[in-house]
């Protein structure tokens, strides 16, 4: 089982002090952040993507790299890359670059974001969002996975006869999370090829991603890549705690009815109720996280989200001393403790490298199957 965090990366005020962070001053926290949460003992670190205020993770993969300079284990990815904007060439190359400089320790995450606007920023037409993340993957893969790549498709101009540089480290591409919480179509496009499924179910009621994790453990299984229950799934969550439960209450109200996400939604009694976010005690996040097990299964990785609505970065390292300290050794062993030995723990580069030489390095059956989003063969199999 893999813990850690994400970031959005949000520049907002402190409602209890009145004061923003400028923008250097928030990205500094969340490199000491990442550096944190690996001394604390955390697997993970993923930011997100954003092009608009009051966001500033506009370049996920420069923030990575200067992270990856500064730890040795922890796994670094994005929360997430928009596969819609972006070309995939650059996000085939810059991958793959990041892969080399941090020594493997590299996913990606990839989604279609949140934010309407960002599409004709980038020249794209949010009514295409599901084509163009369909036909955007497929050309990825394609990138990774051949050297040498002949494509045409309906969103950018053709290929011809061209390679990706670097080519992914030890043969082998960065794992990909597909992110979503809406689109049982991406839950479909990661069960064709064999990815990990993301779903941030930080801000709807389990039922709705119930269904969504349902349905790409049951498409996984359809499509040859193993049992429903060896699924590669990922999970969001929210916490903030105090030993004390009603000091946490206390102390995160004022962020949570400030916050431009929550502020004059739901109370925060009644988010807590209807949602992973737990305010409380570490045992109490620990019981609320097992629940997760309870609801979607066995799976591979859980992302807390801990540094936002204004929230003082001295406030953000407590936060991470109880996870790492108290929280994340329990849950590690119980969750590891009832996992069946055919299920899968989270990726990592250097076993899915053993894990396609004893293959023979062959081409993944995802890549050489039918196109059942689009009904179109994959690229290489058309030219």
């Amino acid at each position: 089982m893999q813990f850690g965090i994400f970031t959005v990366g949000d520049v907002t005020r402190d409602p209890t002090t009145g004061r923003t962070p400028t923008e250097a001053e928030r990205i500094d926290a969340m490199v000491t952040i990442a550096q944190h949460a690996e001394d604390v003992g955390l697997d993970v670190f993923a930011t997100g993507e954003h092009h608009n205020p009051p966001f500033v993770p506009s370049s996920p993969t420069t923030m990575l790299g200067y992270i990856a300079a500064r730890t040795e284990r922890l796994i670094l990815s994005t929360s997430t890359t928009l596969i819609t904007t972006n070309d995939p060439v650059k996000i085939a190359e810059d991958f793959a670059m990041l892969q080399h400089l941090a020594k493997g320790r590299v996913d990606v995450m990839l989604g279609r974001g949140n934010t309407a606007p960002v599409y004709p920023w980038f020249g794209k037409d949010i009514r295409q969002a599901i084509p163009l993340t369909v036909e955007n993957y497929h050309l990825l893969r394609e990138l990774w996975d051949h050297d040498v790549v002949t494509w045409e498709g309906r969103s950018r101009t053709p290929l011809q006869q061209f390679t990706a540089t670097p080519r992914p480290l030890d043969g082998v591409a960065p794992f990909v999370w597909h992110g979503s919480i809406r689109s049982p179509q991406i839950a479909e496009l990661a069960a064709i090829h064999g990815d990990g499924f993301f779903a941030n179910n930080i801000f709807w009621p389990k039922e709705h991603f119930q269904q969504l994790v349902g349905l790409y453990r049951e498409r996984y299984e359809h499509h040859g890549q193993g049992s429903a229950d060896q699924a590669i799934v990922g999970l969001g969550g929210q916490v903030f705690m105090r030993r004390n439960s009603q000091d946490a209450v206390n102390e995160f109200r004022p962020y949570f009815d400030h916050a431009p996400v929550y502020g004059g939604g739901p109370s925060l009694e009644e988010f807590t109720e209807a949602t992973p976010l737990t305010v409380g005690s570490p045992q109490e996040v620990i019981d609320s996280t097992l629940s997760f097990r309870e609801t979607f299964g066995d799976y591979q990785r859980q992302l807390f989200l801990m540094d936002h609505a204004g929230l003082p970065l001295k406030t953000v390292l407590e936060q991470l001393d109880l996870l790492g300290g108290e929280v994340i050794p329990v849950l590690r062993r119980e969750m590891d403790g009832m996992r069946p030995a055919h299920v899968p723990g989270g990726p990592r580069h250097a076993a899915r490298v053993a894990a396609r030489e004893s293959a023979g390095g062959t081409t993944p059956s995802a890549l050489i199957a039918e196109d059942t989003v689009t009904g179109r063969a994959p690229a290489a199999e058309r030219a």
